[in-house]
């Protein structure tokens, strides 16, 4: 290589570095979309023989996509980033697992069980063998696993690797680290689940009190514990107390990520859900209708999210006695479910009695 080639080269890596620090910003920022096209543009502009360069942008980029919603896009940029730290770095590379894991977060977001558990042990075996087992990044992997099991169903597991993530997250960063609040909320999750509603308030509200305190009152983990606090209270039956919580959490969400964020997906089937408890039934439609085309959208048309909104949507048919409409939508439940979870998980158990309750019904 010349000079000439040796500056061009220096004048790219630096230019990239630029894109990068911005991009840093942006997430500061909590403005995922801006940040995504940076690193993705940091990215572009790294020179080839500087791959393990490309592949920390990379990462940048995959996970910015992965907030912002733009999930084939960080699918993408993470796939390519763990080929690069595979193919270079030794197999038990600390930065491997990061992108490990992060990979299996986007693929359980994708609702991509089967793929995202294999992933996640990889990861954890990593941390494990490399850092000390009471390490934040062991309990961060351990949190993320449990959420998945969360997600299929497998509640004893799920639980036991929360509490030990809870276990060395307090100890390790202080019990009003922003990481306690993510796993206080997510221990919160798997009780209101198994509805044990007193001790998930009470998670809840320690989990929520953390996020305001260290990231503010407009983050968009603030608005995540406050959706799940008004579905406890929507499953307790105090409305009003949910509608607010609803209201507030739509509000910092739509401002902070965007109307078309798979977030504001949630919180839309769940505001339709308070209002079609209390009859309000004009709402519910459209609010379930939004809902769906955010997630067949962002997420694709077979995911567990997108199964769960036609679910809420064929109920509120059913209560309209629209019983051939709600027969066509459990259908299409049923195979998504049956596809993503499996015909053991409680949610095809219960879209399968649901389904056959309105097939019944529509005969008559």
């Amino acid at each position: 290589m010349n000079d000439a080639e040796k500056q061009l080269t220096n004048c790219k890596l630096t230019a990239a570095e630029m894109k990068a620090d911005k991009g840093d910003l942006e997430l500061i920022r909590i403005n995922y979309k801006a940040a995504t096209k940076l690193f993705k543009e940091a990215v572009e502009l790294v020179p080839d023989g500087h791959e393990l360069k490309k592949s920390e942008y990379l990462q940048k980029w995959g996970d910015a996509a992965r907030d912002a919603g733009f999930y084939p896009e960080s699918q993408t940029a993470l796939e390519q980033c763990l080929s690069i730290r595979e193919e270079l770095l030794p197999k038990d590379n600390l930065d491997v697992a990061t992108t490990l894991n992060n990979l299996a977060e986007l693929y359980r977001s994708q609702g991509k069980y089967i793929k995202a558990e294999p992933l996640y042990k990889r990861s954890l075996e990593i941390w494990d063998k490399t850092l000390d087992k009471d390490h934040p990044n062991v309990a961060t992997t351990l949190n993320n696993l449990a959420e998945l099991y969360r997600y299929q169903g497998k509640y004893e597991e799920a639980e036991a690797l929360y509490k030990r993530d809870l276990e060395i997250t307090e100890k390790s960063l202080g019990k009003d680290h922003p990481n306690v609040a993510s796993s206080l909320n997510n221990l919160a999750l798997l009780y209101r689940s198994q509805g044990k509603y007193v001790k998930a308030e009470a998670l809840y509200k320690r989990s929520l009190e953390i996020w305001e305190k260290a990231l503010g009152k407009e983050h968009p983990n603030v608005a995540t514990t406050l959706n799940n606090l008004a579905e406890l209270y929507r499953y307790q039956g105090k409305y009003e107390e949910a509608e607010a919580l609803y209201k507030r959490d739509l509000e910092i969400t739509e401002k902070s990520l965007g109307k078309d964020h798979p977030n504001v997906a949630s919180s839309l089937n769940n505001l339709a859900l308070l209002y079609e408890s209390q009859g309000k039934y004009l709402e519910v439609e459209s609010l379930y209708k939004r809902s769906l085309d955010i997630r067949e959208t962002k997420l694709g048309k077979n995911h567990p999210d997108v199964a769960t909104t036609l679910n809420n949507l064929a109920g509120l048919y059913y209560h309209q006695k629209k019983y051939k409409d709600a027969v066509s939508l459990f259908k299409r439940v049923l195979t998504i479910f049956e596809k993503s979870l499996g015909k053991d998980h409680p949610n095809y158990k219960t879209a399968k009695r649901n389904y056959l309750f309105i097939l019944e019904k529509s005969k008559q």
